[in-house]
């Protein structure tokens, strides 16, 4: 599952079980990007209030199908098998149309969103591939060209975010060797209403 030592949930005690208890799913399934920080539970407290204030907070205007599209594209540049399946299949899940995904993948792993995006969300996946790629390249022009896409600042922001959260979580997937076995691929915080509620359904 990962080359460091991990704590199961049936071997977790304390605080960590309190933690896997907040964020497991099905059958106490936790995923196995949360099981690698079981040694070091207070990075697992704040990568889950990271991921949920970026991803699935109430106040994002941004459609959460997109912004886990961001996602995708980020992993899918960072070639991050292990969170481009989980996150494909929670975009795939939320879109309900499985042509429409198919579609989307092509495009993401072609490096070309305007085959499946209108302008403002292409120009996004735009920006996350640059940012992602040559983050030191990044202008001021940029995210002028995301306003003339129609995308306001607060977007802005959340676009940058999402972008930014997958780079850690890419990272830390690639450097530990953390692999899919045994996870239950897609599932998300499903209730974006309550920023404190991790439960995967």
């Amino acid at each position: 599952m990962t080359w460091i030592n991990t704590i199961s949930y049936e071997d977790s005690e304390g605080g960590l079980r309190k933690l896997y208890d907040r964020i497991k799913g099905p059958n106490n399934n936790v995923d196995n990007i949360m099981l690698a920080h079981s040694l070091r539970p207070h990075s697992m407290q704040g990568h889950m209030t990271l991921y949920k204030y970026v991803l699935h907070h109430p106040r994002n205007t941004l459609p959460k199908v997109y912004l886990e599209t961001i996602g995708v594209y980020v992993s899918s540049l960072n070639n991050c098998d292990y969170c481009v399946e989980h996150h494909f299949a929670g975009m795939a899940r939320l879109l309900d149309d499985a042509d429409r995904a198919e579609v989307i993948r092509q495009a993401l792993q072609n490096r070309r969103p305007e085959d499946a995006f209108e302008a403002s969300e292409s120009a996004g996946l735009n920006y996350a591939n640059k940012l992602t790629l040559a983050p030191d390249h990044v202008t001021e022009s940029d995210i002028e060209t995301l306003r003339q896409a129609g995308l306001d600042d607060g977007q802005i922001l959340e676009i940058n975010q999402v972008t930014a959260y997958f780079g850690y979580a890419n990272r830390m997937v690639l450097g530990l060797g953390i692999e899919t076995k045994d996870d239950i691929i897609g599932l998300s915080p499903g209730d974006s209403s309550d920023p404190d509620n991790w439960s995967h359904d």
